[in-house]
């Protein structure tokens, strides 16, 4: 029997929403019926913000009505009314309809801001017990002390196990750093319990709201902004009263700018205070009194093309807005992948995962979506942080990544090129890269001893000493000497260069690895319920039988490395011994060499796609095989089959296609399509820092 899990609070703003977040990271690794459901939202005529939110990442097939039980107004009115019993019978309707089409639910419980907070404790472990959820408690640790703490979670705990509700773990939120260990300490000897205790320290951009709450909240205008100045978070806010020149020396990093929509000088100012260095990097602008620039001061920021930061605009006076401002608090947005990632990193580093789900007791699906091997992929890249270099430094989408693997704690990361230049694009994206490495290949110490090595190794195809320091001005193969010489575990590019760009480097220096006959690549297919291995779709054109034998062991290394059982199938256009010709006799001697090689490996072929694949169609045309229709690692003939036959699953499937994954070489370098996402780039990231650990 599966055990869903029931997020509460016992107080409004305990952060109990990344909590929930969490889980559902946690619980999409086991199925892909994953579902998640509020007893009560704020309104039915506006969407909540969570289930949006979870809908969304986790692609879950769910009508929005599916996942909550009634809204603030009906839960008053049957409270009224004394039928609250009834209150409770529609919520678990609602529930146990959603729970035939899903394996585990999270529940998050109620904000404390609709029924009545004296009700909302009781409330919420009524629908928890009645739901036959095990209860998952958050403290706000928040602007509270060791003492104030360990009272709030004691009365809390106890009030839980009066109410016989099953206490899964219990999590204390928002802790200062400093007071992590010791709080800890403190609760564990105050609770007499064998649930765990997990205390999460105070992260900025989860508490700090961004311009999108503030919007939000205030149903602002957005006069300028695109998502990335929206998300942008509000660290405390000015309000503009005095002469520009005065009022420069008040503004701080991340302040939201609150002055009248008539003053066209602090408007103006405050965008210029933007770009200039001599400035702190404000969050953005906010227009009182419902009045905007006016059109002369609109042509001239129109003129300007992308304004730097997000502009808004609401009807209340400057007294009414600043105190309205003051009122808005942080909240979790599809949108908003660096605070999602932020959420996911203090959730990934300070609970024991393995331990809660030992706790929980469910078995794991044998499916397998993309979304989980996505979080494995984070999951096995964190457990031995490797260092990975990304020659491609002032690419936007490459500092995007970076960003989202700072904050998860997936790789250290260095980046090629310019440093001014560099920071100067991640100032313009509104990043937070601290602690990304820089280094320009022109001008680094280490040219000089990478061009010495390069000499070395290629003399003997006539590469001159002044030659070989020209070569190493290039970012891919500096890069690649960073590897070569382990002052970086891994390479990847790609996003802006071409395929030969990337990956020559390394067959010139850093080479194929003992065992290996040629260097080649596989493509991750994820299909919306299983993981498939494509080999070799990106660097082979035409190979031998040696070769594709070669081709099909390091694939099936490869696919054991991401806890995929390598089943491999020698793709030809006939299965078994049916058909004659050069092509299919290559697969077929391949097969046998496979066989003699790695004895231990599943291997059938030739073998059709369809007979690989599909287990009807395998039983009419290779009865008795336990590859066929079962096959994991696909083994293609020649580039040209290869590289079409995964384009078309990953178009006509809505497959989503991680790769080309190099193998083969002595140490991990990876290339990227110029057309790869943020998300395609943290993939590869982990899944290079995954090889680099068990290389």
């Amino acid at each position: 029997m599966t055990q869903n899990i029931y997020v509460a609070g016992a107080e409004a703003k305990n952060g109990k929403s990344v909590i929930a977040l969490g889980l559902m990271e946690l619980f999409s690794t086991r199925t892909n019926r994953l579902g998640f459901f509020r007893p009560v939202i704020r309104a039915k005529d506006l969407p909540d913000a969570m289930i949006e939110l979870m809908s969304m990442r986790y692609r879950l097939q769910l009508p929005y009505e599916a996942m909550y039980g009634c809204s603030y107004a009906q839960a008053r009115d049957y409270i009224a009314q004394d039928k609250y019993g009834e209150l409770l019978k529609i919520i678990l309707e609602k529930y146990k309809s959603l729970q035939e089409r899903c394996d585990h639910i999270v529940c998050l419980g109620t904000d404390y801001s609709g029924v009545t907070a004296a009700l909302e404790f009781d409330f919420n472990a009524d629908v928890a017990n009645n739901l036959g959820c095990y209860v998952l408690p958050v403290v706000k640790g928040y602007r509270r002390n060791e003492e104030q703490i360990v009272n709030a979670t004691t009365a809390f705990i106890h009030l839980l196990e009066e109410r016989d509700c099953d206490i899964l773990a219990t999590v204390i939120n928002r802790v200062r750093a400093d007071s992590v260990e010791p709080i800890k300490q403190a609760v564990s000897r105050a609770l007499d319990q064998t649930a765990p205790i997990y205390v999460l320290a105070e992260n900025a951009s989860l508490s700090k709201p961004t311009m999108w709450d503030i919007a939000q909240e205030l149903d602002a205008v957005c006069l300028y902004g695109n998502p990335e100045t929206l998300n942008r978070e509000v660290y405390n806010n000015k309000v503009a009263a005095m002469l520009l020149p005065d009022f420069l020396n008040y503004v701080e990093d991340h302040s939201l700018i609150i002055t009248p929509g008539d003053r066209s000088d602090i408007i103006l100012g405050s965008l210029m205070s933007y770009p200039s260095r001599a400035f702190p990097q404000i969050a953005g602008l906010l227009l009182s009194g419902d009045l905007q620039p006016a059109k002369e001061i609109m042509r001239l920021i129109d003129g300007l093309g992308t304004v730097p930061v997000a502009v808004l605009s609401v009807p209340t006076d400057t007294f009414t807005t600043t105190m309205n401002v003051s009122s808005v608090t942080s909240t979790l947005s599809a949108d908003n992948e660096r605070k999602i990632a932020a959420a996911l990193g203090v959730i990934e580093t300070s609970i024991d995962t393995d331990q809660l789900l030992e706790r929980i007791n469910t078995s794991r699906s044998t499916r397998v979506t993309p979304l989980m091997f996505e979080y494995e992929l984070i999951r096995k890249a964190r457990t031995k942080r490797q260092h990975i270099v990304l020659p491609e430094g002032t690419e936007a989408r490459i500092l995007q990544a970076s960003e989202i693997l700072t904050l998860r704690d997936v790789a250290k990361i260095t980046l090629l090129g310019d440093p001014e230049e560099v920071r100067a694009k991640i100032a313009e994206l509104g990043l937070h890269l601290d602690d990304v490495n820089i280094i320009d290949p022109l001008q680094s110490e280490l040219r000089q001893q990478f061009a010495n090595t390069y000499y070395e190794l290629r003399k003997h195809k006539g590469i001159s000493k002044e030659m070989a320091f020209d070569v190493m001005a290039d970012v891919s193969y500096f890069g690649t000497m960073m590897v070569y010489h382990d002052l970086a575990d891994g390479m990847v590019s790609g996003s802006a260069h071409t395929t030969q760009h990337t990956i020559r480097p390394s067959f010139e220096t850093i080479k194929t690895k003992p065992g290996a006959k040629i260097v080649s690549s596989v493509f991750f297919m994820c299909l919306p319920d299983r993981v498939l291995v494509f080999g070799d779709c990106a660097v082979n054109p035409n190979p031998n039988a040696n070769q594709l034998a070669d081709i099909a062991i390091n694939s099936a290394l490869t696919a054991q490395k991401f806890d995929i059982e390598p089943r491999i199938a020698m793709l030809s256009y006939s299965t078994g011994e049916s058909g004659k010709g050069e092509a299919v006799d290559k697969v077929r001697q391949a097969t046998t060499l496979v066989k003699q090689l790695r004895p231990d490996l599943k291997v059938a072929g030739p073998i059709q796609y369809d007979a690989a694949i599909d287990v009807s169609v395998a039983n009419t045309k290779l009865p008795g095989n336990d590859v066929a229709g079962n096959a994991t690692v696909f083994i293609f003939p020649d580039l040209n089959t290869g590289n079409n036959t995964y384009k078309a699953v990953q178009r006509s499937a809505n497959a989503l296609a991680i790769g080309p994954v190099l193998q083969g070489l002595n140490k991990p370098v990876n290339d990227l399509s110029r057309g790869c996402t943020v998300p395609d780039i943290v993939n590869t990231v982990a899944i290079t820092a995954i090889q680099a650990h068990t290389d």
